[in-house]
């Protein structure tokens, strides 16, 4: 059977979402007449996979047949049933590397390139073929994306001499990809921030924040006049080559974080490449590492972390704390999932003791564009207490929290249980 339960099954390059099959664009509602109805037949017969009890009676050929094939190897099978009666897919990729990268072309024939990757993402999952990445003939065969490079990540220690070159150069191209998509609008973002956090108390006219002058002159409006009189005004100042502001990175390095460690390293390499701000990025799991040198080759950050193992973010912002000169212009944000393994007392209390301090306390469940994330909700209420709500957050965004947070207004926080 063909159909996807939860993520991915797919016909015709169209991914399809829940249990409902999609081919040439069109949603799959049903069977009916004529030749709408041949079509919609033809349809859920590729997305049900052609097993007796599918109910379409339709025969494939050609290029149907072959996309069939491709669908089925993944997807298709009916292997022993699972402790609730339900049948278990098997699949028919095999372990070899010919047979997979033999099918890894095929899927490129029929389907695009976004739903390659998710049909990677599946084969790598369901039928464990992790190990065959670490052969560069196969690297080379596949498309690179965030979850691949997580997958390499995850398999960086146990990768052969003649394969770590060929993962660098697709970790590479995926960092690239990303610099490109995230850069230019990052730097534009933070730079109008530090612009206006510099504030100045006897500004130029065309520098005035009237918002900010407004509301702090209020005690001084006129009801006969209809007016405020601006005893005080309050401006922007502008951003100098000088250093305005210290972000510290504090980011979980557990197997479940592999997309968010990707995104925040080039994140990281980006703030790290503005004179305004003094960046330093630290991972951690059960120890603490600090890749501050390495903030000019995102590369080489992703392949000094270690994906995998406990959590201690204790010992994490215990360090952190320690390296923070400037409490009142210092960002620090944390990403991570709060499963914590330390001491959580410990940990609310290093939070606590930031934030009084004047440090501006951003919490991440996620950097990703997976949506909500899981997480330990205990902690993130007991954060959220403290002024410091945590909260998932897509790559897009990320720019405007940390425009936020460096002007010390109030975050973007999305609906409760939404990424933002």
């Amino acid at each position: 059977m063909n159909g996807v339960t939860g993520v991915t099954g797919v016909t015709d390059g169209v991914g399809v979402t829940g249990e409902v099959g999609v081919t040439d664009g069109i949603g799959v509602t049903g069977v009916g007449a004529g030749a709408e109805g041949g079509e919609r037949v033809r349809r859920w017969r590729l997305v049900l996979g052609g097993e007796g009890g599918d109910g379409t009676g339709c025969e494939l050929g050609g290029r149907d047949a072959a996309m069939d094939a491709a669908l089925g190897a993944l997807y298709g099978g009916a292997g022993e049933k699972d402790e609730r009666g339900r049948r278990e897919r098997s699949a028919g990729l095999g372990g070899s590397a010919p047979s997979v990268a033999r099918w890894l072309g095929d899927i490129r024939t029929y389907f695009p390139s976004s739903v390659v990757q998710v049909m990677q993402r599946d084969a790598i999952d369901r039928l464990g073929l992790s190990t065959l990445l670490l052969e560069p003939e196969m690297l080379e065969a596949v498309d690179a994306d965030v979850h691949l490079v997580g997958t390499l990540l995850s398999l960086n220690k146990a990768m052969p001499e003649t394969t770590k070159e060929t993962a660098r150069a697709v970790v590479r191209k995926v960092v690239e990809d990303l610099e490109k998509r995230l850069a230019t609008r990052t730097r534009s973002t933070l730079t109008g921030a530090l612009d206006r956090s510099a504030r100045v108390s006897r500004p130029r006219h065309h520098d005035i924040d009237w918002n900010r002058t407004i509301a702090a002159n209020l005690k001084n409006y006129l009801p006969e006049h209809r007016t405020i009189v601006p005893e005080r005004l309050i401006g922007y100042g502008r951003a100098s080559r000088s250093v305005k502001k210290e972000v510290v990175l504090c980011i979980d390095q557990s197997g479940s974080m592999a997309a968010s460690v990707v995104y925040a390293s080039v994140f990281g390499a980006v703030l790290g490449s503005m004179r305004s701000l003094d960046t330093r990025l630290v991972v951690f799991d059960t120890n603490v590492v600090d890749l501050t040198d390495q903030l000019d080759d995102p590369v080489d950050v992703l392949f000094g972390t270690q994906l995998g193992g406990g959590t201690d973010i204790n010992r994490a912002l215990a360090y952190c704390q320690s390296q923070i000169s400037r409490p009142a212009d210092t960002v620090v944000v944390l990403i991570s999932d709060l499963y914590e393994g330390g001491i959580r007392d410990e940990m609310l209390k290093r939070v606590a003791a930031m934030k009084a301090s004047g440090v501006q306390f951003v919490t991440l469940l996620a950097l990703s564009d997976e949506g909500t994330p899981a997480y330990d909700r205990e902690h993130a209420a007991a954060l959220a207490a403290l002024g410091a709500p945590a909260f998932a957050c897509t790559p897009d965004l990320f720019p405007e929290v940390m425009a936020a947070a460096i002007e010390k207004r109030p975050l973007p926080i999305p609906d409760p249980g939404t990424a933002a």
